[in-house]
Formats: structure tokens, C-alpha cells, sequence
């Protein structure tokens, strides 16, 4: 399995687990709760349902969606069709939920992993952050190095691109640390610490849980 197609079976399974769904509900969350995925289209996720039913991991039930607008147009199997996740499809994401490999520190599973840490135990979250900022650490070396070594060669515009791209992961290494130590001090998942002294307005609802930079360069 690629690891595009074994972190959108992630992402699946672990949106399931909260309720069955529609193929276009599903499609839908991935779209604007990942956004990562907001590139993949029916052709990506309907063979990847298939597989997991046929790995026993979802099931298929009768059913509409009242958010699918194509539901009184359509009369396709698909525009029927309900996904839930089985008995056996939840031990697979107990056990995908677990993994704390190189993979997950990469760019684009690192933000589907954390999408889904309030189901995660602290300890996988912290090896996971961990594993991450030593992975960033690591680039943002090799793009100090790179640019000690080119930066005479280089116009201003290049220059100030490759700035650009340390200061964005030099931005999500002090995130990290500071969901590390939160982590470490014991705080609850669900109020992640607020970045420096900024706080909603009075009046002002209340900030959202934060999420990985999107602009790290790869």
C-alpha cells in the first residue's frame, strides 16, 4: 500500500469511527476537516472504501444522505450506500492510531495524525511531536547550511524565498515545542497552549484548537 492510499485509509476509518457516513458526507469531511485531501476526488476514495469492505473493515448499509444534492437526482448504487465502521475496523485504527514510525512525522500525515490526537493517548502524541520537530530540526540545518553555502550566488528575490521557508519551519518547531511541553506538563489535549500573550477579544469566540502550520515547505 502507497502512503497516500494507507493515510487516506487512516483518515477514513478514523472519520467513521465517529458515525457512519455517506460516500459525499465522507469525501466532504476529508475536504474541510483534512485539507489535505481536498485534491483527491471519488476516483481516490471509492476504490479505498472498497478495499476496506472488503477487508472486512467497513461495512455497506442502505441509505441517503440529505446533504448529498445529487441524492434526488441520482439513483446510482452510490448515491445510496452508507458506510460504518466494523468491530475489526476499529481494532485497525486502535492499531493505526498506535504507529508512531518516520511516517508520521512527515508533512502531509503529520497533519492527518494530529487531526485525530484527541483520540490518541498522550503517550503516541508525544512521540509523534517528538518524532516531528527532531524531523524539522533536521531540515532546518540542512537549509541554514545550504543557504551559508549559496547565499552570495543568489538574487535577492531567491534569497528572500529561502528565508521565507526557514522562518515557516522555524515557526512550527516553537509550535511543537510548545504542544510538547503542554504535553509534558500534563494538560488536557483539548486546551492546547495559546501562542505567546494572543487571546481572542473580548466578546470574540473563543480560538479554535490550533493546527499544524500550512505554509511548511516541503
Amino acid at each position: 500500500m502507497s502512503r497516500r492510499s494507507g493515510i487516506l485509509e487512516f483518515a477514513v476509518l478514523g472519520l467513521l469511527r465517529e458515525s457512519p457516513m455517506h460516500g459525499y458526507e465522507l469525501r466532504k469531511r476529508l475536504n474541510t476537516s483534512l485539507g489535505v485531501f481536498r485534491a483527491f476526488s471519488y476516483g481516490s476514495l471509492y476504490p479505498c472504501l472498497k478495499t476496506l469492505v472488503q477487508q472486512g473493515w467497513l461495512a455497506e448499509e442502505p441509505g441517503r444522505s440529505p446533504d448529498d444534492p445529487r441524492a434526488t437526482a441520482l439513483s446510482n448504487r452510490r448515491a445510496k450506500i452508507v458506510y460504518r465502521l466494523t468491530a475489526d475496523g476499529k481494532e485497525r485504527f486502535e492499531e493505526l492510531l498506535g504507529q508512531t514510525g518516520p511516517d508520521a512525522w512527515e508533512d502531509e500525515h503529520f497533519g492527518v495524525r494530529f487531526a485525530f490526537f484527541g483520540q490518541t493517548s498522550r503517550d503516541v502524541r508525544m512521540r509523534v511531536l517528538e518524532g516531528r520537530r527532531s524531523r524539522l530540526e533536521e531540515r532546518l540545518a540542512k537549509m541554514r547550511a545550504s543557504m551559508a553555502r549559496t547565499r552570495e550566488k543568489l538574487d535577492a528575490y531567491t534569497l528572500e524565498l529561502q528565508r521565507h521557508g526557514m522562518e515557516s519551519v522555524e515557526r512550527e518547531v516553537r509550535w511543537l515545542n510548545e504542544l510538547i511541553e503542554s504535553e509534558r506538563e500534563g494538560r488536557d489535549h483539548r486546551d492546547p497552549p495559546h501562542h505567546g500573550d494572543q487571546r481572542p477579544p473580548d466578546g470574540a469566540p473563543e480560538r479554535p484548537r490550533p493546527g499544524p502550520p500550512d505554509d511548511t515547505t516541503t
